[in-house]
């Protein structure tokens, strides 16, 4: 990281520091209660029912994992937060919530977990699951008993009247501060709490975007910042704030002041394949009567969900055996072709069930890690073994890109299958999500493609991927897309290169 986000944007407290004994059980007053939201108890319910009646009440079938949450008062953050929040079954009942944040008031090494006591709102008290929490502060050195990083500390407890509010079940959460700046802390943490990633837990995490760009500008930065979360990808994340950051955006302090949160997230998640991402609702602090456009805070609420991959049939799968047999398929196919103009004889009798659905895919080689043909089918109207066969001697002879592979070559050639979903058409690129997603973009009789491993390669932006599917693939203009049909897709990808 570049070392302006190596920088909290606020480093003045906004609250009057708490002081806590260091024996026997000290609850954590409220500093935000009056100066972030209501401080009195009825009007506190009435502006979180009106947050709440605000956004959709949308129940996935899978509730959300974790949540991505802004941290400002309530009158700039709160209809955002309420939209992140009203994602989750509130008659679900969690083992425990953990709440993290980054420090704005105190600079300290690693992590800070509250164990002094439990946390107080105007709404009432909510305990700390104090026993997690000095097991964890006793068995992992990055991780600390400090409350003073707690006492003025606002981005955690603005989050706990949401969940006071919205939940019907008793709960008990995990506050964590995180001191570090550097993207070493977040990694070291996303080991200790991964385990806990699971549907009995939720995770809370809170941090608002860009500080203090004008309105459109913030737009445009959060924008970048929210789609290389999407990713689920936490190198994606690293980038794009450094990206940010070297555009020398006018008023810009900051992309997202609770990075090393975030990132503590996407480290838990990235290596979990049907994490689904989703940017829920966008703001920022000029959206609010009580903002100006001119110096502005972004606010986005995110979610993180398991979703089994749409596969052409319920319970499809690939076993590392089928993967196995694939790659060495399209291996022994080739090298037939090419030397003798035939392909092997398969006997489908001995294959699996999953080998023997009809499903699409292409087949790409690479030669010195540079694309050396790649070809493949949309429709399921074939067994995958087939598909592959015919798409393995398509990619070495008939990419009009390339010439056709020579024998001498095969030795250097390397193989990469992907398996894909059915095409879903798709009306906003809203819904397509970037190193997620493969794009199809179909205008008139042109047509062109990227499979989703291409965003990861190339590095581009969204529009940037687009941009390149409709002018080098599809022929109809870097912003052809913009009027053509778009469809998404996603896919299974495995490789030779794979260990």
């Amino acid at each position: 990281m570049k070392a302006k986000h190596l920088i909290l944007a606020v480093l003045v407290s906004l609250c009057a520091a708490k002081v806590f004994p260091q024996e026997g059980l000290q609850n954590r007053k409220t500093c935000a209660a009056g100066r972030f939201y209501s401080n009195n108890p009825t009007e506190l319910k009435s502006q979180l029912q009106q947050m709440f009646s605000k956004s959709e009440s949308k129940k996935d079938e899978n509730s959300p994992l974790a949540i991505v949450v802004p941290h400002a008062g309530y009158v700039f953050s709160g209809d955002v937060a309420a939209a992140a929040f009203n994602r989750i079954d509130p008659n679900r009942k969690f083992e425990r919530i953990f709440i993290i944040g980054s420090s704005h008031t105190t600079s300290f090494s690693g992590a800070s977990i509250y164990c002094s006591g439990h946390f107080e709102t105007p709404l009432g008290l909510v305990k700390v699951d104090m026993d997690l929490a000095k097991k964890l502060v006793a068995e992992n050195k990055i991780l600390k008993d400090f409350p003073e990083a707690h006492a003025s500390e606002h981005s955690l407890e603005v989050q706990i009247p949401f969940l006071q509010y919205h939940l019907k079940n008793d709960f008990k959460i995990v506050p964590i501060i995180i001191g570090g700046a550097t993207a070493e802390t977040p990694k070291k943490l996303a080991e200790i709490l991964k385990p806990y990633l699971n549907e009995s837990n939720l995770f809370v995490i809170s941090s608002d975007f860009s500080h203090y760009p004008e309105y459109d500008d913030a737009k445009k930065a959060d924008r970048e910042t929210a789609e290389a979360i999407q990713t689920n990808k936490a190198s994606k994340l690293i980038a794009a704030l450094d990206k940010n950051e070297s555009k020398n955006i006018p008023g810009l302090a900051t992309s997202l002041c609770g990075w090393t949160s975030v990132l503590t997230l996407l480290y838990m998640t990235e290596q979990m394949p049907d994490m689904k991402v989703d940017l829920i609702q966008y703001k920022n602090s000029g959206d609010s009567s009580y903002g100006g456009k001119d110096r502005v805070v972004g606010y986005y609420a995110i979610s993180f969900r398991n979703e089994k991959m749409n596969d052409p049939i319920t319970g499809f799968s690939l076993s590392n055996q089928d993967k196995k047999y694939l790659l060495k398929l399209a291996r022994e196919t080739i090298e037939q072709y090419v030397r003798k103009g035939t392909t092997p004889e398969v006997d489908p009798k001995k294959l699996s069930s999953a080998l023997n659905t009809p499903c699409g895919a292409f087949v790409t080689l690479s030669k010195n890690n540079k694309l050396r043909g790649c070809i493949g089918r949309f429709e399921p109207n074939m067994p995958l073994w087939t598909v592959v066969e015919l798409m393995a001697v398509a990619a070495a002879t008939q990419d009009y890109r390339f010439d056709k592979v020579e024998s001498k070559e095969l030795s250097q050639i390397k193989i990469e299958i992907s398996v894909l979903t059915p095409l879903k058409r798709i009306n906003s690129i809203d819904e397509f999500i970037l190193g997620k997603h493969g794009i199809y973009i179909k205008e008139g009789n042109a047509h062109g493609t990227f499979l989703p491993q291409v965003a990861d390669k190339s590095g581009w932006s969204k529009e940037e991927f687009l941009g390149h599917c409709a002018q080098d693939k599809a022929g109809i203009g870097w912003n052809g897309w913009k009027t053509a049909e778009l469809y998404t897709y996603e896919a299974l990808v495995f490789g030779e290169d794979e260990k």
